[in-house]
């Protein structure tokens, strides 16, 4: 029989591929039906409020764009660089504050963590209606990273702590479909809202969209309180039996996220290679997904205005969303993480390269989607591989969340390639884009040879 320390290996069936396993006692067969029952549990109870959660989160985020063309750039004598840094300034506090709100999270209670920074930044969007300029709306999206910053990292961490490797790809990208989601509501509910708002009450359609948006959020925030578990040890809905299942499948304790102070999880994340080296893949990759903030732009200099702009941003947020998940399956199914994203890395740089070298609209229209759509393969499966490769809860959440910080610092620059003055056609935009899906390639290859996958039974190479 073999004995597994739980305070060593993170996941059991990925150190060991024994039919049968001892955890402190616990005598552990993996995929049993009782342990597929528990995941369907665990699924039932974390991901439909994590996914409701993130739709607004993203379109908390993402909203900035729809109100850039519905008329808050003409009332805030927005320059294209203004617009910029209004971006951009939303990522500066988000860096700033997520391994603090990580860190918190590894110790405190998800239930009440999660639900409290959504109501904050809620509220923070409903009080957007009093911005009348460009330094109010710089210094609202500021402190609106900073409050947001808790959010998406914590949600990583959170899966982490219930899933396995094998389990984490098609579950990340069934939650990333939120974002997809998020965008293609997004533009339907900007183009409703702030055509039949307009002037209402003496208040902008712009002004409108944040409001409502931010009521929803509140209303969302206060049923997640009840709704959302903790972690494997401390959740009510699990019996005595299920919990002990719950924690040997992984061999995450509570006693592992609490074992060591917040200043040894930093230093012992900041000294692994690992770290570095997929923040550095994350920064790259994540770093063109910023288009995503000028589609209602790109969709004006197609030709399309007004409302349609916005109605046309909603295909390529659906075909994004279909291949997205079907990619995230297949990765758990092959076990092959890596090779997955370098896929979708190709078929994003073939897709730019025929959207700069034609000239016909509706091709260069249709070429936008596949590559929004390999975009947002190539994150989920990514995040996926980064969440398995570190053992130890408050380790881990100091790592995710530097990764995921300065993995969207890249939104700092990267809000920066879509100027005005290469309209119609942004030919230098695409074209950074592609070059820096093609660098995201070459490292996620390296990295693969380096460190390998966790989808199956894999330990990574240390």
């Amino acid at each position: 029989m073999d004995v597994i320390d739980k305070h060593n290996v993170s996941h059991v069936e990925d150190a060991i591929p024994p039919s049968k396993v001892e955890v402190d006692g616990y005598q552990y067969t993996p995929n049993t039906p009782e342990e597929k029952r528990l995941v369907r549990k665990i699924d039932r109870h974390l991901l439909p409020m994590l996914w409701l959660m993130y739709v607004f989160n993203y379109l908390d985020r993402t909203n900035i764009g729809n109100a850039k063309v519905g008329g808050m750039q003409k009332d805030l004598k927005l320059t294209s660089s203004d617009y910029s840094l209004v971006l951009s300034i939303f990522f500066v506090g988000y860096l700033l504050n997520e391994v603090p709100c990580n860190l918190i999270l590894a110790r405190s209670k998800p239930r009440i963590f999660l639900p409290c920074v959504m109501l904050a930044w809620g509220a923070m969007s409903i009080g957007a209606k009093g911005v009348t300029s460009l330094g109010g709306m710089v210094a609202f999206r500021f402190f609106l990273g900073i409050v947001e910053a808790g959010f998406f990292p914590g949600v990583m961490l959170v899966m982490s702590c219930w899933y396995k490797p094998r389990e984490m790809s098609k579950r990340i990208a069934l939650f990333y479909t939120a974002s997809l989601v998020s965008g293609a509501f997004g533009g339907l509910l900007a183009g409703g809202i702030i055509d039949g708002l307009e002037g209402v009450g003496g208040t902008r359609g712009w002004k409108w969209l944040f409001i409502i948006e931010g009521l929803i959020t509140v209303a969302i925030a206060s049923v997640a309180f009840f709704v959302l578990p903790n972690y494997p040890t401390n959740t009510g809905w699990l019996s005595d039996s299920e919990k002990d299942l719950a924690v040997a499948r992984l061999a995450v304790g509570q006693e592992q996220g609490t074992d060591i102070s917040h200043k040894a999880a930093f230093i012992s994340a900041i000294k692994d290679p690992k770290t570095w080296v997929f923040l550095f893949i994350y920064n790259v990759i994540n770093s063109v997904g910023t288009i995503s903030y000028f589609f209602p732009t790109l969709m004006t200099s197609l030709g399309y205005t007004g409302r349609k702009a916005q109605f046309m941003t909603v295909p390529i947020y659906i075909v994004a969303l279909v291949i997205s998940v079907g990619m995230g399956f297949n990765s758990d199914r092959t076990g092959q993480k890596a090779f997955h994203v370098l896929a979708a890395c190709a078929w994003g740089i073939a897709s730019f390269i025929i959207v700069v070298a034609v000239h016909n609209n509706a091709v260069r229209y249709a070429f936008i989607c596949f590559g929004g759509a390999a975009i947002w393969s190539a994150v989920p499966i990514l995040l996926s591989w980064i969440v398995t490769m570190f053992e130890g809860r408050s380790k881990r959440a100091t790592s995710i969340a530097l990764i995921n910080g300065f993995g969207n610092l890249s939104s700092v620059y990267g809000s920066f390639f879509w100027p005005a003055s290469d309209a119609p056609r942004y030919i230098p935009g695409f074209c950074v884009t592609i070059s820096l899906m093609a660098f995201g390639a070459v490292l996620v290859a390296l990295a693969k040879w380096r460190y390998q996958d966790r989808g199956f039974e894999g330990v990574p190479k240390r």
